[in-house]
């Protein structure tokens, strides 16, 4: 059994000044942003855009199909790099993260140094990425500029996602959001490497960024379900890996949510707190990590502002990690630290609060923790919040693609079931309300009425005058010019005496001018004129 950690080829100096650097995809809004900052730093770096078929292919006979598919996808990819003829051995180094934990992910420059060698590529420096002391590079360093220059890329690429997945399910001019995206991922890569300062002030940028999205006009009329996409952070959020998800629920009438990747940093920071508390680490490491969430949120401080103060992104705001553990606590121990952890149980909750309750949860086959904290929490998530409607979607090499789409077609045929149920419950509301206001109103109306017409009774009672005779006559004409079968009836009226004491009426109300009164109805009012006042 070699070694592949000890016995490993290191990166020089000198190579950093004749070396490409090229490492896998993993987001694509970010990625294409941190190959700049890289470049930027003197390294000449180069993102492996897309993982192909024989990518898979070349990692199944790499690494043991028990692995995980990223890890597959990942050594796969970087080794056919080597193998097609793209990168040449001799004048190209590798470059990946290690997350320092229990995940596999910790293991994946193992892996590749195994693979690279059997590969007949064994003198291929792997360079690790990571802030966990676990190796290092004579021609790697990570300095100040370096991790300014990338949590400002992460910030930036955390901002475009939220808000190209908000305002594209709804644009009215198709491609128009793309186009946007596009535009900010040429204009921010050409920045970086120029190093336009001028241009690359964070909050500048933020503040453009909310601005030209904004300005795309939108059809709010549109109700979509909300769909969040949460997971495993490489099958989360790589297309190939996940078999194009967002496009897949843009396609089906969906609208995508997916949380940002400085979240996962995030995680990884804190459970620092937990180990500090219940596993004695030392209390300056963890008080370190605390440092680093306060660096980080302060790069995120004002694209939260801005994104809160609007109110088409305002849902979109990204929350503070310590709130997503808060909500995590709920369900399941901080203790479950292994992978995406408490923290992916916890953006799942944080979505339903934010008023996503369509959660698609991807997870490779063979990630163990995640199925722990991701499909194995869903029942108390249901529980918990009635209106949840999760599906676990697991991705492999060998997994059906028919299979995942249907889970996904599923999860949104109730998606829009629910959204016509709330639809009618809205509308019993409003009609119970219509209702309920109208019988109020007839209430009122007969009681007043009742009011009045009491009122006025009393009125003609107080004023009136003894009865007058009747002022109608009738006669008869019985003109000898008419026929002797025909015979007229002739009504004479004659103007009545009042009824009722006038000048008492006016004396109690100077406006008062008469009164009117039709025989044989309940017309029997008092009328009141002001001159000064016609209207």
């Amino acid at each position: 059994v070699n070694d592949y950690t000890i016995n490993r080829v290191r990166f020089t100096v000198e190579e950093r000044k004749k070396h490409s650097r090229v490492f896998p995809q993993m987001s694509p809004t970010h990625f294409g942003l941190f190959e700049a900052v890289m470049r930027a730093n003197g390294y000449n770096a180069l993102v492996l855009e897309h993982a192909t078929a024989e990518d898979i292919e070349a990692g199944l006979k790499s690494v043991n199909n028990d692995a995980c598919y990223p890890s597959i996808m990942v050594t796969g990819q970087l080794v056919n790099a080597f193998t097609s003829g793209k990168c040449d051995p001799n004048n190209t180094s590798v470059m990946i993260t290690q997350t320092g934990g229990g995940c596999r992910a910790t293991n994946y420059i193992a892996f590749l140094r195994k693979a690279l060698k059997e590969a007949g590529y064994p003198n291929v420096p792997v360079i690790s990425l990571n802030v966990s002391g676990l190796e290092g590079n004579p021609g790697f360093k990570i300095t100040p500029k370096l991790v300014d220059g990338l949590l400002k890329a992460c910030t930036w690429g955390d901002l475009l996602l939220a808000v190209t997945l908000r305002i594209r399910p709804y644009e009215v001019n198709e491609g128009e959001t793309n186009a946007v995206h596009e535009k900010w991922q040429k204009r921010l890569y050409s920045d970086i490497i120029n190093n336009n300062r001028k241009q690359l002030k964070l909050k500048k940028v933020i503040d453009e960024i909310i601005a030209d999205f904004d300005a795309i006009e939108i059809d709010e009329t549109v109700k979509k379900p909300k769909v969040g996409v949460v997971g495993e952070i490489l099958v989360k959020f790589h297309p190939d890996a996940n078999n194009n998800i967002i496009d897949v629920i843009e396609s089906e009438g969906g609208e995508a949510v997916m949380p940002g990747l400085a979240d996962f940093m995030l995680y990884c920071l804190y459970n620092n707190n937990f180990k500090r508390d219940n596993l004695g680490s030392k209390r300056s490491t963890a008080a370190l990590c605390n440092l680093a969430i306060w660096g980080i949120e302060s790069f995120r401080k004002h694209m939260a502002k801005v994104m809160n103060n609007n109110p088409k992104f305002r849902m979109r705001s990204p929350k503070h990690i310590a709130d997503i553990a808060e909500g995590a606590k709920h369900v399941l121990q901080l203790g479950h630290c292994t992978g995406e952890g408490w923290f992916l149980t916890g953006e799942m909750i944080e979505l339903i609060n934010s008023g996503v309750p369509n959660i698609a949860c991807v997870q490779p086959f063979a990630c163990l923790p995640n199925h722990v904290t991701g499909k194995g929490m869903i029942k108390e998530l249901r529980r918990q919040y009635p209106q949840a409607n999760i599906v676990a979607v697991d991705y492999d090499p060998g997994a059906s693609e028919v299979n995942q789409l249907n889970r996904i077609k599923l999860m949104l045929a109730v998606a829009f079931e629910n959204m016509k149920k709330e639809f009618l419950i809205v509308l019993s509301v409003v009609m119970v309300v219509v209702i309920v206001a109208c019988g109020l109103w007839l209430g009122y109306y007969a009681v007043d009425s009742q009011h009045q017409k009491q009122t006025y009774e009393t009125l003609a009672e107080d004023f009136l005058l003894e009865e007058p005779e009747s002022s109608l006559s009738l006669a008869e004409n019985d003109s000898p010019e008419q026929s002797s079968t025909t015979q007229e009836t002739v009504v004479t009226l004659t103007t009545a005496p009042p009824r009722h004491d006038l000048a008492a009426l006016q004396a109690e109300n100077p406006d008062c001018v008469g009164w009117l009164t039709f025989p044989d109805t309940t017309v029997d009012y008092p009328v009141a004129w002001t001159p000064s006042d016609p209207e």
